[in-house]
């Protein structure tokens, strides 16, 4: 270990592990709220990314979810199978495909997030103090500054 860095405190080493845990329960239980159970994590981020990004290349798919493009040429076909997803001809190169989401593709991500909207937010209502909810967005305050 280099001379000028610090040593881990007991308590950011305790804070880390207790993060990483509950949030990979929560992603889990979000994942089972949200109907994730018929799509692959991969798949449900693709189509999430393009609701958000709009349309994309496989090659652009590929790179931004870092992963080799024969994966994201699986994921998009079982995307496209389900009827989530359409290609298009690029308009400006037509030898080259654009991906974007279809109705239904849009449907499954908007019901999915408001699913696990609601019961994220009554699972805080029933569960937790209003003191207890402003300490949480105190929280992620203070998490969202790390990802930073």
């Amino acid at each position: 270990m280099d001379d000028t860095a610090q040593a881990i405190s007991p308590s950011a080493a305790r804070a880390a592990r207790e993060v990483r845990i509950v949030f990979s329960r929560l992603r889990r239980r979000l994942r089972e709220i949200g109907g994730g159970h018929d799509l692959t994590p991969s798949q449900t981020a693709v189509l999430s990314r393009l609701l958000k990004d709009g349309a994309a290349t496989a090659s652009g798919l590929a790179a931004a979810e870092r992963v080799r493009p024969q994966s994201m040429a699986a994921t998009i076909a079982a995307l496209e199978e389900r009827g989530l997803i359409r290609r298009d001809p690029d308009p400006q190169d037509g030898r080259r495909q654009l991906v974007t989401p279809s109705d239904a593709g849009r449907e499954w991500v908007e019901g999915s997030r408001q699913a696990r909207d609601e019961w994220l937010s009554r699972a805080l209502q029933d569960r937790c103090t209003e003191e207890e909810r402003q300490t949480v967005l105190k929280a992620f305050a203070v998490l969202d500054r790390l990802v930073e």
